[in-house]
């Protein structure tokens, strides 16, 4: 036997997720190992018909105060942090009757999934787990002599090495030992950001964010860069609770773009009207509500059919055979939707490398959360922004009152602008986008870039003029001076909304009024970088 090959004879099994635990203990029996184990842990083994000591017998003591207190005794504890090497050690186990336990198998009382369904504050704290931490630290730290197992798919992995080895090797321990650490980080990260939420702290002295990996991509932006994507536990829907029906994996950037897609599309409420986004590197450049799904596709697309090539399309209903066959009919990366029709995803099935996503819901965008940014040496963490458009109290500015129709299509428009990286500029007529400029260090070039996307639009489609004649238009931010709103104007736009409160706001007011231009102010800014 190699020196760093460690066996196993006895192993302390206590957990909450009991897939594949009968068969792994029993075939831990298999091997001549000894099964210590707890509460309904315990229960479950000896209803299969397998030998198991309870951890009661091994302390000399019963589980009490309704099982806080069963593990956390010095013969458990011993059992695990002695050194099997270190004389001290062995002579304080032999003098205090401890018995050595080289495998330590739990995971940890559903605090995150108790959470997740809303339960109370008192059954949240209850469901806080004190003596499987613990015991994993315990293990892991001494993973020079001890496995510890924290998940069910290191089942599989412990098995095979006592089969071929006759115990677990070192690489194998220090990798468990590695998973076990970063479960009881990310299960305390859990709790500490619970708590946070129900003191409604905005800045806890200290944070900790946690993932779990899904997949091990393939690159990250760029081929020389790695990365990987991580769950973090959450239930909003979305690129990370969506289910993939077909096509190959998601890249790095199909799964920014995705979830930039996914909750752009979420602002538009399938109750009022179908809706379709279609993303380009994380911004829209093409957004419409519609009669049907179909329909407002090709307003979305007709908006920028240039940059559409190789997008993301996003919808708030159920994807559909009329939808899916016009989506399919130019290269698209990805479509993501609450649902798909059987016929639908054979529509889609015949591009074998186009991905289609459901995801069961639409996320909610007033709902809370939080976003965060990682930049050199540390991490910015800001509240999501959910404001809502509909929730707001606009403002009419000018001596012109906006029309019933032009208030439609200012609202949309802010929505729109909401998911565009800043600066932004939307145009928008009969609830589609005309045009979009995003990302500029100038909002006058912004206002301009999507101009002359509208005029090319045009051109591509024959038409007379570009579709910004008498559009509106909306601003993420305030114009800071009247030249980006008379850049607007002059593409066409008859109505503006926009957050206000630059110290020139009379200056734009003005050239508003000169133009017979009506605005709009929303009091609420969305940049987005």
């Amino acid at each position: 036997m190699s020196l760093d090959i460690r066996p196993i004879t006895r192993a302390l099994l206590s957990v909450s997720d009991k897939t594949g635990l009968v068969d792994f203990a029993r075939k831990l029996a298999e091997h001549g190992v000894e099964l210590v184990s707890t509460g309904g842990t315990s229960r479950t083994l000896k209803e299969a018909g397998l030998a198991v000591r309870d951890v009661s017998e091994v302390t000399g003591f019963p589980e009490m105060m309704d099982g806080r207190v069963k593990t956390l005794h010095p013969k458990v504890h011993g059992g695990i942090l002695a050194v099997r090497a270190d004389a001290a050690h062995k002579a304080a186990m032999e003098e205090h009757g401890i018995g050595p336990i080289d495998l330590v198998v739990v995971n940890l009382y559903p605090f995150e999934e108790t959470v997740a369904r809303g339960a109370g504050f008192d059954d949240c704290v209850e469901n806080i787990d004190v003596g499987g931490p613990a015991m994993i630290r315990a293990a892991a730290k001494n993973h020079g002599d001890v496995t510890v197992v924290v998940d069910p798919s290191s089942y599989a992995v412990v098995l095979a090495e006592i089969a071929a080895e006759g115990g677990t090797t070192g690489a194998t321990r220090r990798h468990l030992a590695r998973a076990a650490f970063a479960r009881t980080a990310a299960y305390d990260g859990a709790i500490a950001e619970w708590f946070t939420s129900v003191e409604a702290d905005t800045a806890p002295p200290a944070r900790l964010f946690a993932g779990k990996l899904a997949e091990e991509l393939r690159y990250g932006e760029n081929p020389h860069q790695s990365a990987s994507f991580y769950l973090s536990g959450g239930t909003r829907p979305g690129v990370a609770t969506a289910r993939q029906l077909q096509g190959k994996s998601l890249s790095y950037n199909n799964l920014n773009d995705t979830d930039a897609a996914f909750e752009a599309v979420a602002e538009f409420d399938p109750a009022r009207a179908p809706a379709v986004v279609i993303v380009k590197h994380a911004n829209p450049c093409g957004v419409a509500e519609g009669a049907s799904l179909v329909e407002a596709y090709r307003k979305a697309l007709a908006c920028d059919p240039t940059s559409a090539f190789g997008g993301i399309v996003a919808l708030n209903r159920t994807l559909d055979a009329e939808a899916a066959r016009a989506i399919v009919e130019i290269f698209t990366e990805v479509i993501v939707a609450p649902d798909a029709t059987e016929e639908a995803a054979a529509i889609v099935a015949s591009k074998k490398n186009l991905r289609l996503l459901v995801t069961g819901a639409l996320p909610d965008p007033r709902a809370k959360g939080l976003a965060v940014k990682s930049l050199a040496g540390g991490l910015l963490v800001q509240s999501r922004d959910n404001a809502v458009v509909d929730d707001m109290e606009l403002k009419v500015v000018t001596k012109r009152a906006p029309t019933n129709a032009e208030l439609a299509d200012l609202a949309f428009a802010f929505r729109v602008a909401k998911h565009v990286k800043s600066n932004a500029i939307v145009y928008a007529k009969d609830l589609a986008t005309v045009g979009i400029g995003a990302g500029q260090m100038s909002r006058v070039d912004s206002a301009r870039i999507a101009a002359r996307k509208a005029i090319d639009a045009a051109e591509a489609a024959g038409l007379a003029q570009p579709l910004t004649r008498g559009s509106v238009v909306a601003s993420d931010a305030f114009f800071p001076f009247a030249d980006g709103l008379l850049t607007a104007i002059e593409a066409g736009a008859t109505a503006v909304i926009q957050p206000g409160g630059s110290i020139r706001d009379a200056d734009v007011i003005a050239a508003a009024d000169e133009a017979n231009v009506a605005m709009v102010f929303t009091g609420v800014r969305h940049f987005r970088h």
